[in-house]
Formats: C-alpha cells, sequence, structure tokens
C-alpha cells in the first residue's frame, strides 16, 4: 500500500469507540503515534475527526472498534468520505497486560494494528438493504421471544388461578385460550377482588399475545420481500427457507466482496474443518468459531436436504460407509452448502451491480 502521497507523509488512525465519545489517535509512516484527541459521537464530531487526522498528513486508512455497534455511525461517515476502513478485531491481550488498558491506548492499539494490518478485517457496509434486514430481524426475534414469554405467563396464570376460572380454560387449545382471554371485559375498578384481578391479568397477557402474533406476522411479510428482492435464486433452492436465507445474506454483507473465496465464507460460517494435526498423525477438528446463527441456518438446511433430496441421502450414507459418523457426514454437507450459498449470493450481487452501473 503507498505511504506517501503528493509528498505527504502517510499517516493512519485508530478509533476507540464508546457510546457519546469516541477517542483517536493517529501514527506516522514508522508506526509512532503523532497524538490522540476525543471527539463526541455526532455527525459534526465525525467530521472535525476526520479534519483532525488529515491534518497529520495523508490519512490512509483508518482502524475502528466495534463497526457494528457503537462504530457504525462513525463507520457509515468515514466510507462516504471514501476512506478505507478496517474493523479491528479482538485487543492484543498480552500487550494489554503489559500496558494497561484505557480509552487512549485502546484508540493507539488500533492504529498500530491498521498500521500493521493485523487483527483487522474489512468491516460490512451499514447502508444497504442487508442492514434493513438485519434490524427487522432482530426485531422479529426480541417480538418472538416476548411472545413466547407472555405465552409461558398465562399457562402459569391459568394453573394458580381459581377454581371457577381453571376449570373453564385448562382444555382449549392455544388460541382458543388466547382469543377468549383477549375477549373478556373484566370491571377494572374491582381489582381488589382476586378473581376479577386475574381476568385483568389474564385479558392483558392475551392482548399483549395477540399484538405481538400480528407484529410478528407483519415482519414476516417485510423480510420476506427483501429476501425475494436480494436474492430469489437462494430460495429456489431445496430447504432453503426465508429465515436461513436471510440469516446468510445477514452474515455475507451488502459488501461481500470483502469475502475473497468461498472458503472464506465457510470459515465466517464455522463450517470449515481446522486443522489439528501434530507429528505422524494428521487430522481436523470441528470449528467452533465464526457466526453461529449462520451455522445453525446452514444445519437446518441440511437437515431438510437430508429428509427431501435423494442425493443428499446417498451421500451421507457413502460417508458412513467410509467409516465417518453421521454427525461427520452433516458438517461436511454443511461446508458444501455454504460453497452453493456463497456462489448464489455473489452471482446476485454482480447481477445488481451490472444493473446499477447501466
Amino acid at each position: 500500500m503507498k505511504e506517501e502521497t503528493a509528498g505527504h507523509p502517510g499517516i493512519v488512525g485508530g478509533v476507540d469507540t464508546h457510546k457519546d465519545l469516541h477517542m483517536a489517535a493517529v501514527v506516522d509512516e514508522h508506526d509512532r503515534v503523532l497524538g490522540s484527541e476525543c471527539f463526541a459521537t455526532t455527525r459534526h464530531g465525525y467530521r472535525q475527526m476526520l479534519i483532525w487526522m488529515r491534518s497529520f498528513g495523508e490519512l490512509l486508512r483508518v482502524g475502528v472498534e466495534c463497526t457494528g455497534t457503537y462504530g457504525a455511525g462513525l463507520l457509515r461517515y468515514l466510507q462516504h468520505a471514501e476512506v478505507t476502513v478496517l474493523e479491528v478485531t479482538a485487543p492484543d491481550r498480552s500487550d494489554r497486560r503489559k500496558r494497561g488498558k484505557d480509552d487512549t491506548l485502546d484508540a493507539e492499539n488500533a492504529a498500530h494494528a491498521a498500521f500493521a494490518g493485523v487483527r483487522t478485517v474489512t468491516p460490512r457496509t451499514r447502508d444497504g438493504m442487508i442492514e434493513s434486514l438485519r434490524v427487522l430481524k432482530v426485531c422479529r426475534k426480541t417480538a418472538v421471544a416476548a411472545r413466547r414469554v407472555a405465552l409461558q405467563l398465562i399457562h402459569n396464570t391459568v394453573v394458580c388461578a381459581p377454581d371457577e376460572l381453571r376449570e373453564s380454560l385448562r382444555t382449549m387449545t392455544r388460541m382458543q385460550l388466547i382469543r377468549t382471554l383477549a375477549a373478556w371485559r373484566p370491571d377494572l375498578s374491582d381489582y381488589r377482588n382476586l378473581t376479577s384481578a386475574y381476568r385483568i391479568t389474564l385479558k392483558s397477557l392475551g392482548r399483549r399475545y395477540l399484538e405481538l402474533h400480528d407484529e410478528i406476522a407483519d415482519l414476516d411479510v417485510m423480510i420476506a420481500a427483501l429476501v425475494n428482492e436480494l436474492a430469489p435464486d437462494l430460495i429456489s433452492r431445496n430447504s432453503i427457507g426465508y429465515e436461513s436465507a436471510a440469516q446468510l445474506l445477514m452474515t455475507a454483507g451488502d459488501n461481500s466482496e470483502r469475502l475473497q473465496s468461498e472458503a472464506g465464507f465457510a470459515a465466517l460460517c464455522g463450517v470449515s474443518p481446522v486443522p489439528a494435526s501434530s507429528g505422524k498423525v494428521t487430522r481436523h477438528r470441528l470449528n467452533r468459531g465464526g457466526d453461529r446463527a449462520a451455522n445453525s441456518a446452514l444445519h437446518i438446511i441440511a437437515i431438510g436436504r437430508l429428509r427431501t433430496d435423494p442425493r443428499t441421502k446417498a451421500y451421507v450414507e457413502r460417508r458412513v460407509s467410509e467409516g465417518h459418523s453421521k454427525l461427520e457426514a452433516i458438517r461436511c454437507l454443511k461446508r458444501y452448502i455454504a460453497r452453493e450459498v456463497y456462489y448464489v449470493i455473489r452471482k446476485r450481487n454482480h447481477q445488481i451491480g451490472q444493473v446499477q452501473v447501466a
């Protein structure tokens, strides 16, 4: 990478991100710290940070911590300003033990990492349809969890309810129970009475469940529309549903070109075998890293194909006959599915890029 431009020294920035303030540091072409400064997490603060960094010389790249959370706003601003951004991953523990920890040191370490190109990855962009898909998925996940809690509270409350309420409710199906409770009209002024208090509580929980149920259905429609627009070929593949497709699209990100190969995507999904050889023993172990949600999506697809696809059944049977366990065969199958998904996503992104250029 070119370290000097038009006679100006090349400098590299590093940012330790927080909720209200970001600590920034700059190192020169010899990896020496030139300065550090604190800036607000506002658009004006981002602008001041960029001006401050460029005052030291030609800004080559910036290492930013937590680009998916506290650093998301800064990432968008720097990318719009056409600044190369690298996400700095876990800090160097041995260096931290020796030097200690504070925000200034963390910013300087981020700058050192970006300068050396260690502990850095290309961050996912946060300004496309994949980001829209991500926030909708997060909202749906929390709504499903809240609906589950509401249902558990309903069942627990019915178990403890007075006999005249419990006997009439315990034989109903789930939706019969929910709709019956939501339709109740208890006397809200009679909350001191035990039976009335139970009626008020159960009605509130029933309405809460139905509201969350409708919210999840609305979110499902929006998520399905985004997935259909982003990767219709992915949905058409065997055993790939909207939930799994959405998760795999989120893992790849809007800028899937940051993944250099299908092996990189497999490693990102945690389905690439990890070498664990020693001496005369040559073997691989299970990859326990990567995006576990993507790993789970691939596992769901693999199980679905194992039930419905004759070729998949034959492949697993062949691996088992060779001495592998069924779980090992499924792990191999997930690796092949990751390769298939990678090429589908890359092909779709290439088509979208061609349309945008035209």
